[in-house]
């Protein structure tokens, strides 16, 4: 709003850097700009304030997908009026020249304008887009849509921005969307937790494997160690029957050549006692016989004794 004073029979405006201010007197254009500061009749004047800065429009509107679904969209224009002569041409932006207020209210009519635009644009984009398309992409294409098509020219601004915040369904529609995607979830959940519990059950199956097999493979060995261990005792007692057998085989053989040289002495004995007399042989066996008596003080001898033996030497 201009800063108007207030003067008997005249008046001083003083703009601002953010809006163009027309003065208009009998007709003829005597002022026009922005950061203007200057007198005028209050009578005669015209005056018209058109902002220049950049301006936010939100807006919030229904529209109706390919599949007859209600959805909300949330979005924000942002413009700036580019051409104040065709803006106050078209639309009525004066103001009173005693308190500097405007006499319409001309945002208002370039909000309608604007709305009414992008509802057209955006309603047409989400007329071809069935519900989930339309809230999976429908922001992006909407946006694309109106920033496309929707023009403010002809009444002299320019577009600045077109930001789409939301496309969303009935609150019926999202909480039936919600509990879908929420049971999807739930299951891919339910999934995960069952191959987690099957893949425990699995590892535990392979652990019990793998000590059933380790106890296997424990039991294999001990088996074998006893095997051996049997083998090792009986190659030890046949070793050790070898070694006896060997011995005694040795010791018999000892006592066979001892008896055959005993023998063979005996026989080399006997057989030098076959050239020796009978009477030689007698007496050698009487020494012999003495040399095993026991021990005799005194024998003897009666004739009845020494007879018979004098009648066998003498043979």
């Amino acid at each position: 709003m201009a800063d108007i004073s207030r003067y008997p029979g005249l008046r001083h405006l003083r703009g601002a850097l953010t809006v163009h201010i027309r003065h208009v007197d009998k007709g003829k254009l005597i002022h026009e700009g922005t950061g203007l500061s200057f007198w005028f009749r209050p009578r005669t004047a015209v005056l018209s304030e058109v902002p220049v800065d950049d301006r936010e429009l939100p807006m919030l509107f229904h529209a109706r997908t390919h599949d007859y679904q209600d959805v909300t969209v949330q979005l924000t224009i942002t413009y700036r009026c580019t051409d104040p002569e065709t803006a106050t041409a078209r639309i009525d932006f004066s103001i009173d020249p005693d308190t500097g207020t405007w006499r319409q209210d001309p945002l208002s009519q370039i909000a309608n304008t604007l709305t009414e635009s992008t509802q057209q644009h955006a309603l047409k984009i989400l007329g071809t887009l069935n519900l989930d398309t339309a809230i999976r992409t429908g922001v992006e294409r909407v946006k694309q849509a109106v920033a496309e098509n929707l023009t403010a020219d002809h009444i002299g601004l320019e577009i600045i921005d077109v930001r789409v915040v939301a496309i969303r369904p009935d609150a019926d529609m999202e909480k039936a969307l919600q509990t879908t995607v929420r049971e999807k979830v739930q299951q891919e959940a339910d999934k995960a937790t069952y191959e987690r519990r099957a893949m425990a059950v699995e590892r535990e199956r392979s652990i019990s494997e793998n000590e059933l097999q380790n106890q296997i493979e424990l039991a294999k060995r001990e088996e074998l160690l006893v095997v051996q261990r049997g083998a090792n005792a009986l190659k030890k007692a046949e070793d050790h029957a070898r070694a006896s057998r060997v011995a005694d085989d040795a010791k018999a053989e000892g006592i066979r050549k001892l008896a055959e040289a005993e023998a063979a002495g005996e026989k080399a004995r006997l057989d030098a006692y076959k050239e020796v007399p009978q009477e030689t042989l007698y007496a050698l066996a009487v020494k012999e016989l003495a040399g095993n008596l026991p021990e005799i003080g005194s024998i003897t001898l009666t004739p009845d004794l020494i007879q018979p033996l004098l009648q066998r030497l003498a043979r």
